[in-house]
């Protein structure tokens, strides 16, 4: 990218995980963020209300330095929000070859642009099982409005490929459509496990491995269309513990919301000779919306 000090912040509205205006997840991409103060990009965030918003400066060990702030704080990590930054830069020409790294606040990403997407290398899953964070199976079925007395067809699993969901499986589409998630409960315990949020989903759908819906009260997003840091450890689980032995796997998110947002995520596991995963990539299209006048905010 070119001299910072010389460059005029530009804010961008960008899809992620669609090629239709009318579906994926946007996310606000401020271009030549080098001079915003950290108040000043977390009053940006706030005011567009998106669940994520990325900032895109110069990196001076990486391609790019991307951050990542919701309405309410910063974050380390964010899928849909890479997804869109990047294929704005690409769109832009401000990248040229077909891979970058991505500078973080915990380190350096991997992104590659193949065919038209955009794809971050996400971290070999870790697994906890809910009883070692102190979570009880029923607080879970409570916390989304299910019956009392509720079994899962799977106990519910946290993981993490970078940062933690809690995986809950959902017997079918009809049930996963009609969840009455309880947004203070769920922020309660995402608080005190240390959870993003809960990733309900089901593996009774068509068109996909998956089908899932995403609740993050605690980073001030109550339900979010698309995301790629959750579907990285949900293809991992598929693999795993569902035992689906294969290396490629896509994600749909957005089509149960009330709102619906259709959003498709592809997932591509690394695996060795044994079939352990050893890494992964999460990503999908980006399409630019439409540029944005930075002095409103």
């Amino acid at each position: 990218m070119a001299n910072p000090e010389t460059l005029i912040p530009e804010l961008y509205l960008v899809k992620a995980f669609t090629e239709q205006p009318n579906g994926g997840n946007t996310a606000g991409v401020v271009l030549f963020a080098d001079r915003l103060s950290h108040e000043r990009r977390q009053k940006i965030a706030a005011m567009l209300g998106l669940s994520e918003t990325a900032f895109v400066s110069a990196s001076e060990v990486g391609d790019v330095k991307v951050e990542f702030y919701t309405p309410l704080k910063q974050i380390p990590h964010c899928g849909h929000a890479t997804v869109a930054a990047f294929s704005l830069l690409w769109q832009k020409g401000l990248l040229l070859n077909g891979s970058a790294v991505k500078e973080s606040i915990d380190g350096t990403r991997q992104i590659s642009f193949e065919e038209g997407k955009v794809y971050q290398a996400q971290l070999p899953p870790q697994y906890t099982p809910i009883a070692a964070a102190g979570i009880k199976p029923h607080l879970i079925s409570t916390a989304l409005g299910l019956p009392a007395g509720f079994n899962f067809p799977a106990m519910p699993l946290i993981a993490s490929t970078g940062v933690p969901f809690l995986l809950v499986p959902i017997p079918d589409e009809a049930t996963l459509h009609h969840l009455q998630p309880d947004q203070e409960l769920i922020r309660a315990v995402s608080d005190k496990a240390g959870l993003v949020g809960f990733y309900a989903f089901t593996t009774a759908t068509q068109g996909a491995d998956a089908s899932a819906r995403m609740f993050a009260p605690s980073y001030g997003i109550p339900e979010e269309s698309a995301t790629g840091m959750a579907a990285g450890p949900l293809a991992c689980y598929l693999h795993d513990h569902l035992k689906q032995h294969k290396a490629s796997f896509l994600i749909h998110q957005g089509y149960l919301m009330r709102h619906p947002s259709p959003s498709q995520i592809e997932v591509m596991l690394q695996l060795d000779g044994e079939g352990n995963i050893m890494g992964l990539r999460a990503g999908g299209n980006g399409l630019v919306i439409r540029k944005m006048e930075l002095g409103d905010f």
